[in-house]
């Protein structure tokens, strides 16, 4: 018999937190539901306990120091990653768990799919599609919702998973650290639901937009590091040439080289476009054995199907 943990992570939800409860003892009857409260000033934590949720703190604020600390803190074998603000699905949750387990997979992503506008607001929904169009063509196309706050994961994925983020970028790193490690993994599709009323939502679009593109920008550098810093060497060559050439011509006109700062300006453009390709040469090499070691660890962890066994 597999050990399933639900993990919810909690921020001011007391109006939603006990739905959020109730449903997954419901759904997974034999799992245990983790609340993590994150500072909360409403009754969460009480709501929850009353539930029959296990309830824990994180002082660190955000989303990323919750997820790292339940990670770290949580013995199971199957994950069960869900807001807490009851938008998601719960009767979706066997179907998920049950494909992860016959399947072998590592993660099982939650796509979020609804025909509420208030649930998925057009703008939130454009800045996924976008976010997630990017990660795809980076890192690999295999989820159409990135940002999805509905997972289930296996033991090996939670516990090899670093856990840099702090806020909401947590989703993005989550993905990224299935794709880089070309993990098995699937998605299926979940009914997404409009908050229960009084519960409001903390996702800043414009401010939490940024930082998840900032994630991604990153996570280029730290995992692509040869193709990020040849596209940076190759803007800083452009502009180097595109300055010259006028200068260029001028000397073979005349012997002279009227504008001597441009030139040399130039000049330093051309060795930083140089310098910008070896440190991505030297980079990839580095970036190559780090991501050998976090396979080795990942596969030093038994993977569902093992267990199984």
């Amino acid at each position: 018999m597999k050990k399933i943990a639900v993990l919810v992570p909690c921020y001011n939800e007391e109006t939603a937190v006990a739905k959020v409860v109730s449903d997954f003892q419901k759904a997974l009857p034999g799992a245990t539901v983790y609340v993590y409260d994150n500072n909360s000033r409403d009754r969460t934590v009480e709501v929850a306990r009353e539930s029959g949720a296990v309830v824990r703190t994180e002082p660190l604020q955000g989303k990323g120091n919750v997820v790292r600390r339940m990670f770290a803190d949580v013995e199971a074998d199957v994950y069960v990653l869900v807001d807490g603000d009851a938008t998601y699905d719960a009767p979706s949750a066997p179907k998920m768990v049950e494909r992860l387990c016959r399947e072998s997979l590592d993660m099982v992503n939650g796509a979020r799919r609804t025909n509420i506008e208030k649930a998925y607001r057009p703008g939130h929904r454009f800045g996924n599609w976008l976010l997630t169009s990017m990660v795809s063509k980076i890192f690999g196309s295999r989820f159409s919702d990135m940002l999805s706050g509905y997972r289930v994961m296996s033991r090996r994925f939670v516990k090899s998973f670093p856990a840099l983020a702090a806020g909401f970028e947590t989703e993005t790193e989550l993905t990224v650290h299935a794709l880089e490690l070309r993990m098995p993994t699937a998605e299926v599709e979940t009914p997404y639901k409009d908050r229960p009323e009084g519960s409001v939502s903390k996702l800043s679009t414009f401010k939490d937009g940024f930082r998840i593109l900032w994630t991604i920008l990153v996570l280029v550098k730290e995992e692509r590091p040869m193709q990020f810093f040849s596209l940076l060497g190759l803007l800083f060559a452009f502009v180097a040439t595109a300055l010259i050439i006028p200068i260029f011509v001028t000397y073979v006109e005349t012997g002279l080289v009227p504008r001597l700062p441009t030139a040399v300006f130039s000049m330093g453009l051309m060795i930083t476009a140089a310098l910008s390709l070896t440190c991505g040469l030297i980079l990839d090499t580095v970036t190559r054995g780090r991501r050998e070691m976090k396979r080795m660890r990942y596969l030093n962890i038994p993977g569902p199907q093992a267990e199984a066994d």
